[in-house]
């Protein structure tokens, strides 16, 4: 039998198993929007282990072009670090929602603009050793100005920024999000070397 040369282009073929099955679950706080679980677990090796994660409602999050080289960026405090921070568009989905209907809700009450055009970029795991919180990032073009709609209680500024400008801004320190990192860099190294006839903006 001829063994199976690994193809270097790929991840290796997984050499174990390490599924955690669970034995017991608790919830051990219920915030409203976040809940922490406390589970106990059996590891490969046969031993029990607690784990400890948020569950999160999942989010969405918006490459929202204006023109091919910019988008809207949005500038907003984040209570946690005590600190403003600038971030693409993005917004918690709503229980039952699917993703592109969140997408399409937050990009108008966030940024005023409704999008002609969307597409499925791609889907993020931010947090995969405390939560299971799950972005799904889409990109959209063929704005239209409509008007905000903030939440109550939601203050942030929205402003156009070049992708180039942004990407610069992520090697100066001045952009810290991971999940707006991520979709900048994901833009500038696979979206705009997509096959011919692809859908970019």
């Amino acid at each position: 039998m001829t063994a199976r040369v690994p193809d270097p282009k790929r991840p290796p073929e997984p050499t174990g198993d390490f599924t955690e099955p669970t034995v017991s679950s608790r919830l051990a706080y219920d915030g409203g929007f976040l809940r922490l679980r406390r589970d106990e677990v059996r590891l490969p090796d046969g031993a029990v282990a607690w784990r400890e994660y948020v569950e999160h409602p999942g989010a969405v999050m918006m490459l929202a072009f204006l023109d091919e080289d910019t988008v809207l960026l949005e500038r907003q405090y984040r209570y946690p670090r005590r600190s403003h921070f600038l971030e693409l568009p993005a917004g918690k989905m709503e229980r039952g929602e699917p993703p592109l209907e969140t997408a399409k809700r937050e990009l108008v009450e966030e940024c005023g603009y409704e999008a002609a055009e969307w597409w499925h970029v791609a889907t993020l795991h931010p947090s995969i050793g405390y939560s299971d919180e799950v972005i799904e990032l889409y990109g959209a073009r063929g704005l239209k100005h409509v008007g905000a709609r903030l939440d109550p209680g939601e203050h942030l500024e929205v402003f156009p920024a070049r992708v180039d400008d942004v990407i610069a801004w992520i090697g100066e320190g001045l952009v810290t999000d991971t999940k707006t990192t991520f979709a900048l860099l994901w833009w500038a190294r696979f979206g705009r070397a997509t096959p011919a006839g692809a859908r970019t903006p």
